[in-house]
């Protein structure tokens, strides 16, 4: 690890005396490059600095120790000597996080998908309710919610709604939710107090710009047709409802929520691209696909990560054994404490493997 920081801190002086040379200040796109990288590797540079400066000082320290003979500084400089090994410790940590090898995704916004599954209406009123959870969560970090597509049903549940969340690394907290959320509770048409075990899955894809994914207009069939509302009410007098299929595929994406064939026909696209976009990430990266599987438990959206129990205000994630009874908090958005264990303990895992092969290709060299 200590060559690795080392170079980082080289190439971050070299990225300081770039970005103030004249001619690359005149380029805009390489100034921009160097400039991203430079505020990429700044908090890893700001971690070398204080390990640094913890080093120097347990040296300043031990050297001490050695030296003086009076029981009473002696005693004060053991105590910060504790105090220091154990702030190393902790940075440590960081850098190696810090220095986990980023997923191009993260910072990206996202196409969330929630469907109710078994349980009917019951299903689809908790789908409704996880939208709820989901807007809450979004506006408290200042995110940007807007509805894609939606299939309300008669009790005002819905069977299915797509939307977009925007936002500075969106991907990178949401990614965790992909999976089936399982509910139990007394449903409101229960007329003999039994509680229900009803299942919602939710899928979460980075939002696909044109640029990460090429799509052949010969590819695409569009279809339009009149909207229409829970029960077949019509609630639009002209054929604005857009369905897209992909032909090379079969996959197919409905969007009618808009009175404009315009708007319903771009909104289906973003989710189409998000799809495809996500497809394509599965095949071409492997290490992306391991890590799929390891957050949603069995590689795909079925796997049951979360468990909401009403009656015991308990929600509990099956993936890191963690449980809080703060149900109604979580409800109104607060996922912060969920989100939080679950990005260390994939961190940890991934810094296990990391280290794994950082330590197999020492021995690879050192039989060499």
């Amino acid at each position: 690890m200590i060559e690795k920081l080392e170079a980082i801190e080289q190439r971050y002086d070299k990225l300081n005396e770039l970005l103030s040379d004249p001619n690359i200040i005149a380029q805009q796109s390489e100034y921009q490059k160097f400039a991203r990288e430079q505020s990429e590797l700044s908090p890893i540079v700001a971690g070398i600095k204080e390990l640094k400066t913890i080093v120097r000082q347990l040296r300043e320290n031990e050297t001490i120790l050695v030296e003086e003979t009076e029981a009473e500084i002696l005693a004060l400089v053991k105590e910060e000597l504790d105090a220091l090994k154990k702030s190393r410790k902790t940075v440590e940590e960081k850098l190696k996080r810090l220095l986990l090898p980023k997923d191009p995704r993260d910072g990206k916004s996202v196409i969330m998908e929630i469907r109710a599954g078994t349980g009917g209406e019951e299903a689809a009123l908790f789908a409704a309710n996880l939208f709820r959870m989901y807007s809450r969560h979004a506006e408290a970090h200042k995110w940007k919610t807007e509805i894609l597509s939606t299939n309300i049903t008669g009790k005002g549940g819905f069977k299915e709604i797509i939307l977009s969340i925007s936002g500075k690394g969106v991907y990178s907290r949401l990614k965790y939710e992909s999976g089936t959320h399982r509910v139990q509770r007394v449903p409101e048409t229960e007329t003999q107090g039994r509680v229900h075990t009803s299942a919602v899955t939710v899928a979460i894809m980075p939002e696909a710009e044109e640029v990460d994914i090429t799509i052949n207009p010969a590819d695409l069939k569009f279809d339009v047709f009149r909207a229409s509302g829970p029960g077949g009410q019509s609630v639009n007098t002209t054929d604005s409802a857009v369905r897209i299929t992909y032909v090379p595929t079969g996959l197919v994406v409905t969007c009618q929520d808009e009175k404009s064939q315009h708007k319903n026909k771009e909104k289906a696209m973003k989710v189409l691209r998000a799809r495809l976009y996500d497809e394509v990430q599965k095949k071409q990266n492997d290490e992306m696909a391991k890590e799929r599987k390891q957050q949603v438990g069995t590689g795909d959206r079925s796997g049951r990560i979360r468990t909401y129990n009403f009656s015991q205000e308990r929600v509990t994630d099956h993936r890191i054994g963690l449980t809080l009874h703060k149900l109604s908090q979580i409800l109104e958005g607060d996922l912060d404490s969920i989100i939080d264990s679950l990005a260390l303990h994939f961190q940890a895992e991934a810094l296990k493997e990391n280290i794994s092969g950082m330590e197999k290709e020492k021995q690879a060299k050192t039989n060499a």
